[in-house]
């Protein structure tokens, strides 16, 4: 959590309340949001423009442009999309390294009755390392690491 208060300039918000001004944007949720068709795009531009910083990192920017290819949108727009979160400044974006990608892996062979991604697995150990509860997403698994979903 004091990395992300490095990076961000202090709020008027309490410290104890960062959960609820900060919510990891995970695959779904960025998809949900991006497609007005979506079943949840309400819900999930309202989360959106609620939380004050949002954190997501490179997997899950990764793994947007091939989930709506196979969902039949349109590239340049998901293209655009995925430029903008790059150069918004309410975006903690963090770039997935080899300490990140190892700690993912290792949360991975942990839980082997697990059916979790990478990506998953990657969210799970930053959303614990900056203190979050609340993601962005329809995936279940969230729930099941003991976050909360914020797309039933």
């Amino acid at each position: 959590m004091k990395h992300l208060m490095r990076i961000w300039p202090k709020n008027t918000h309490a410290i104890c309340c960062i959960s609820l001004w900060f919510m990891l944007l995970d695959t779904s949720g960025l998809f949900a949001l991006l497609h007005r068709s979506e079943s949840q795009h309400r819900v999930a531009a309202a989360y959106y423009q609620n939380a004050q910083r949002r954190v997501t990192h490179s997997y899950v920017l990764a793994e947007l442009i091939p989930l709506a290819q196979a969902r039949g949108s349109p590239r340049k727009p998901v293209l655009e999309f995925s430029n903008r979160l790059l150069t918004d400044r309410s975006v903690l974006l963090i770039w997935v390294e080899e300490v990140l990608h190892r700690q993912a892996l290792d949360l991975l062979s942990a839980r082997p009755d697990k059916n979790y991604s990478l990506c998953d697995a990657v969210s799970f150990v930053v959303m614990r390392e900056h203190g979050l509860i609340d993601a962005l997403t329809t995936d279940r698994h969230f729930e099941q690491e003991g976050f909360r979903r914020l797309l039933a």
